[in-house]
């Protein structure tokens, strides 16, 4: 399945946006105008669906309604969230979930549903609030969405919404476990325990995966060549690299002794095979990357998408000129976010007629949309400052 559109209303710092994605989406804007605000709309939704999760852990994971709902919103205060899906590119669109939430003006001030819909085919499957809604005004705690007792009938969109991935790898925490103790976040966003969860995959399945890694690190680490899985006398996991070097058997390298860019790499291309059909988003995935590799990051990725039977979707946030640069990115991949007073707006940089021409014309994407978020002045602001 993917999500061929979006609908939200008073979310975090935007007050109003509506997109249709594509199978690639690439997020640009200025520092804190909403890019992650943007990739926490999947998040949430994934965290209502998710064991453990639910409506209110979710609101509440995230401060509370009123950190969730856009400072800009004031006479229709409702958090509001629509999404469509389709079962793959190119097909019509099947599913369509709606939500609107509030928050109780008296009493415990609970976030609650001001309704939740579900379209199938065009049909309507589930309007809220329904009888049993409103005999009992706690149902709408809840959406039914997260309540296996009630959603057989769309439990596709559960099963959905519960695959997106999110995986942005702190290096550190792989090279020195022992300095981060504890049981780390829910499902390893920043991939603590990502050796371990190697050890787990199935053996087979895991030296396939790391071959296919091997193939692109060579083009980005050209002294490597084999990438293997191994354990250590005490069972521990860990990833030992081969390098070029004079000496016969010299040159073996574990994780600890990997450049940041190169564990990186290797958890960003392992979350690409490993997403399947499911989306996955990536936050600013150039990190510590040589600016040679992420000029090849785009097409590695436009790479592995088309060699998989059913490709996913990626959203990816970036500040990379370099990422950008790849002339087979278009228009309708590109989300401009720019922050104003009424909170961010987003536009699809297709849909301005100056950029598109500019793309049409050869022009590399990057060279083209980037000034579009570059602060006005900026050089000429920063050369004022004392220090």
């Amino acid at each position: 399945m993917i999500v061929t559109g979006l609908e939200v209303k008073n979310w975090k710092n935007f007050k109003h946006i509506k997109l249709d994605l594509q199978d690639i989406n690439f997020l640009i804007g200025p520092n804190a105008s909403g890019k992650s605000n943007f990739i926490d709309i999947f998040r949430f939704l994934h965290d209502i669906v998710k064991e453990g999760g639910g409506l209110q852990k979710s609101i509440r994971d995230r401060g509370g309604i009123s950190k969730i709902r856009c400072l800009s919103a004031r006479k229709y205060p409702d958090v509001e969230i629509t999404i469509s899906m389709a079962e793959k590119a190119g097909s019509p669109e099947s599913w369509v979930y709606s939500v609107g939430i509030m928050q109780e003006q008296r009493g415990l001030h609970r976030p609650y549903l001001r309704y939740e819909k579900i379209l199938h085919n065009n049909k309507v499957e589930l309007t809220r609030p329904n009888l049993r809604d409103k005999k009992d005004k706690d149902q709408l705690l809840r959406t039914y969405l997260e309540q296996p007792t009630v959603n057989q009938s769309f439990r596709a969109i559960n099963q959905y919404f519960e695959s997106y991935k999110y995986f942005h790898i702190i290096p550190q925490l792989i090279q020195h476990p022992q300095a981060f103790t504890g049981p780390g976040m829910p499902e390893d966003p920043y991939g603590q325990h990502f050796l371990e969860y190697l050890a787990k995959t199935n053996s087979r399945i895991r030296k396939t995966r790391l071959d296919k890694i091997q193939s692109a690190l060579k083009i980005a680490v050209p002294r490597l060549k084999d990438l293997a899985f191994v354990q250590d006398e005490f069972g521990y996991p860990h990833l030992e690299a081969q390098y070029d070097h004079w000496r016969p058997n010299a040159g073996k390298q574990r994780e600890d002794q990997f450049s940041d860019g190169t564990l990186r790499l290797i958890g960003l291309l392992w979350s690409l095979i490993e997403s399947g059909d499911s989306l996955l988003l990536l936050e600013e995935p150039e990190l510590s990357l040589n600016s040679g590799i992420i000029r090849n990051l785009v097409p590695i990725i436009f790479e592995i998408q088309q060699k998989k039977k059913n490709p996913g979707q990626v959203i990816i946030s970036t500040h990379s000129w370099d990422l950008l640069s790849y002339s087979g990115i278009s228009g309708d991949e590109i989300f401009i976010i720019s922050p104003s007073s009424e909170g961010s707006k987003i536009k699809i940089a297709s849909a301005d007629k100056k950029i598109q021409n500019l793309l049409d014309s050869g022009i590399q994407p990057s060279d083209v949309v980037f000034p579009e978020v570059t602060p006005k002045n900026l050089d000429a602001q920063l050369t004022l400052l004392e220090f």
